[in-house]
């Protein structure tokens, strides 16, 4: 389905003051042919007084970035998109599945009017009430943000996570929103779930080795935790890839929740803090090897002390033990000998 945006005239002001004229007219013909005893005109009025309130229903208000797409007797005749008071067929019929559908996003939240208070709880029922008579079917054009349930998925590696993630997104075609699929809030949601599953299973949560993230046959060091902005594009461009059937342009998709699933965050959290205590001991094991090897080059640079091979050993013992211990070490002197 294309899309064929309306270019009507702003004239709803205009036509609502013409039914008013005529309204007041058929007043005064019914109370005209009741007074003159002019029974045809009487009747014209009475009919007009009957059936004058059909042209009212073509009356449309667009607020700006709304649109509203119009179908007459099944068949798709146009969307209004620019913002203004308009006067349609009033038997044309504004179309949007989506209208009732609330989801997690910017859009169907009540904007903290608070659902507890008085004035929520009887604009509420008014709105109930006023929906009998006028359906809102107009379609926002305005970005919104989708922020969708947290999901459980396997990294690469098999270890379940829990990631979330937000998508901005807009309506661009409403023609194949409306018409093409069954209701584009309910279908965006799905393929964000379904592309969040396929971007994430490629990845490993941490930096791991002999892992492919790119798809070229070459070990890289790409991770959720360290690629979040390359994992959420990804992700983007798969979910616009699957939404551009329902006339939706996704601008933005980024990761708002990234962890462990609990069952395993506790071992996760040992292994990560062993990883860093190794880290750790090896660049002190560095350090201190490198500080022995200095003293011993300045000592044997200034002639201070000639060692032999066996106290060169017991100094380097020594010294590795001060350096690389926990503690701080309890100093001992020595009056003998080795020998």
């Amino acid at each position: 389905m294309k899309e064929k945006v309306l270019n009507n005239k702003k004239n709803g002001m205009a036509m609502m003051l013409l039914f008013l004229l005529l309204y007041a007219v058929g007043v005064g013909a019914i109370a005209f042919g009741a007074v003159q005893e002019v029974i045809p005109v009487m009747v014209v009025g009475i009919v007009w007084a009957a059936i004058g309130w059909i042209p009212f229903v073509g009356l449309r208000v667009l607020k700006p970035q709304e649109a509203l797409v119009l179908t007459l007797f099944g068949k798709y005749i146009g969307t209004l998109k620019e913002n203004g008071f308009y006067w349609v067929n009033p038997f044309c019929s504004s179309v949007n599945p989506a209208a009732k559908t609330k989801l997690n996003q910017s859009g169907d939240v009540d904007g903290g009017s608070g659902k507890g208070s008085l004035a929520s709880v009887l604009g509420a029922s008014a709105k109930e009430s006023s929906e009998v008579l006028i359906t809102n079917n107009k379609i926002s054009l305005k970005i919104m943000t989708l922020n969708n349930n947290r999901q459980k998925i396997n990294d690469c590696l098999g270890n379940p996570i829990e990631i979330g993630i937000a998508v901005m997104w807009r309506v661009v075609d409403t023609a194949k929103a409306v018409f093409d699929v069954d209701n584009y809030k309910e279908y965006l949601s799905l393929q964000c779930d379904s592309a969040l599953r396929n971007i994430v299973r490629i990845y490993p949560y941490d930096v791991a080795p002999n892992v492919d993230t790119t798809g070229d046959g070459i070990a890289d060091e790409g991770s959720l935790r360290g690629s979040s902005e390359v994992v959420a594009e990804r992700i983007r461009k798969e979910i616009q890839q699957k939404v551009e059937i329902a006339g939706l342009e996704i601008i933005e998709a980024r990761i708002t929740y990234l962890a462990y699933a609990p069952e395993i965050a506790a071992v996760m959290l040992q292994r990560q803090q062993a990883s860093a205590i190794i880290d750790a001991r090896k660049m002190i094991v560095d350090g201190a090897v490198g500080m022995v090897e200095m003293a011993l080059d300045r000592l044997n640079e200034n002639g201070v002390v000639e060692l032999d091979e066996e106290r060169k050993a017991a100094m380097v013992s020594n010294l590795l033990v001060v350096l690389c211990g926990n503690r701080d070490a309890q100093p001992i002197v020595n009056s003998g000998s080795l020998y």
